[in-house]
């Protein structure tokens, strides 16, 4: 008797799906009923071939991702530098993430020295061909505003201001939008307010503090936000704790005048824990370090960070930060700058707030001990109650 051992390996090509079939041997002799001849085995293959591209079709491939184009994204900074542990550092992180997630991007910033130089700055960027130019900072808004109605095939983006010409000497509201410039805002009062009451439910002293870098709105929103919380926990626990730095009546405050000025931020601290205070919210970007740095010599008070998560962007304070108030300037510089590499940009505006994590409390870290177990839970409910509209921040 002989045997005739054939096999048979097939490999089907779908676009780029490869299907390998398992051999096919099949059994020959000259004294049994043919089964298979060679002819039948090859057509079975097929069949089976072409059923599995039937079902690979009906299926379908996932769809193929977005195919962005090059895109040079370029950052024009507030002063304080791009190491400030506070916004211009977030900017420059949602930047450098938007180019580690696209490969077609790049990414490059000029940090300003200077209020002087912000107009000098942007008309760099444009003159370096950068598709995108994001304005990080509110002072900036009226050198973006110029370049975006000077260059028209040029996207730009603001953070902390509304994008808008509101006329040489600012009255003009509402102002004139463009086509090619998206504003970047964010609803911090919201979790300032968590900040705050978070601040009264901890001072030991009855007394907490802020201060504010200019007094400007993404600034005074901060301080606004706070001090409402503080009435807040008033008001729920019949409690009179009272906030140094900012009067909500009058919409005013006590301010650096600057966000570089470390040596008065000092003092600033220094003359709050003379008052009393020992929990102190700074709102004046990397200038917070000198408070912290203070906090960690006096032992006197702790310290809510503002901007970024502070036990991370400065972890030599950590032993002093009771939690910081988080502004995602890196999530929205980053989404704008995908979206103009996927050919997706909009003017339209992003309003970033709890409900849509644009905002949001870091956690305590190490000093979650501080923080009783029942007051946690009430500044987590208290978050959800913003969220939810139950309570207003305003």
């Amino acid at each position: 008797m002989r045997v005739f051992s054939i096999v048979t390996c097939h490999t089907l090509e779908i676009g780029a799906i490869f299907l390998p079939f398992s051999p096919l041997t099949t059994r020959l002799t000259d004294t049994e009923t043919l089964n298979y001849s060679l002819e039948e085995t090859l057509k079975k293959t097929l069949k089976f071939v072409a059923v599995f591209a039937a079902a690979a079709l009906a299926f379908g491939a996932a769809p193929a991702a977005t195919a962005s184009t090059p895109t040079k994204a370029c950052l024009a900074l507030d002063t304080g530098g791009v190491d400030d542990k506070s916004f211009n550092a977030s900017a420059w992180s949602g930047a450098q993430a938007a180019a580690k997630a696209d490969k077609n991007v790049t990414v490059k910033y000029l940090a300003a020295a200077a209020d002087a130089d912000y107009a000098p700055n942007i008309k760099k960027l444009v003159d370096e061909k950068c598709n995108i130019i994001i304005g990080v900072g509110f002072l900036i808004n009226n050198a973006i505003v110029a370049a975006a109605k000077a260059n028209p095939t040029v996207n730009f983006a603001i953070v902390d201001q509304d994008g808008e010409d509101h006329g040489a000497d600012g009255s003009v509201y509402p102002g004139t939008k463009f086509a090619n410039l998206k504003p970047l805002q964010f609803s911090t009062n919201e979790s300032a307010f968590q900040a705050g009451y978070l601040a009264a439910g901890v001072s030991k002293t009855g007394k907490v503090a802020t201060y504010g870098g200019l007094n400007i709105p993404p600034v005074t929103i901060f301080m606004d936000g706070f001090a409402k919380g503080v009435a807040h926990y008033n008001k729920a626990k019949g409690k009179t704790v009272t906030v140094l730095g900012w009067d909500t009546a009058k919409k005013d405050g006590t301010f650096v005048g600057g966000f570089s000025d470390s040596a008065k931020a000092l003092q600033i601290s220094k003359n709050f824990e003379q008052q009393g205070a020992d929990v102190i919210f700074p709102v004046a970007g990397g200038l917070g370090g000198a408070t912290a740095g203070n906090s960690l010599t006096s032992k006197k008070s702790v310290v809510i960070w503002v901007d970024t998560d502070g036990v991370k962007a400065a972890p030599q304070y950590r032993k002093v930060l009771l939690t910081s108030v988080v502004k995602g300037v890196d999530t929205s510089v980053k989404g704008v700058i995908l979206d103009q590499a996927a050919g997706k940009f909009s003017s339209t505006g992003y309003f970033g707030n709890l409900k849509n994590k644009g905002t949001f409390l870091a956690p305590y870290h190490d000093l979650i001990r501080r923080v009783p177990t029942a007051l946690r839970t009430e500044v987590t409910k208290l978050g959800n109650d913003i969220r939810n509209g139950k309570v207003s921040a305003k």
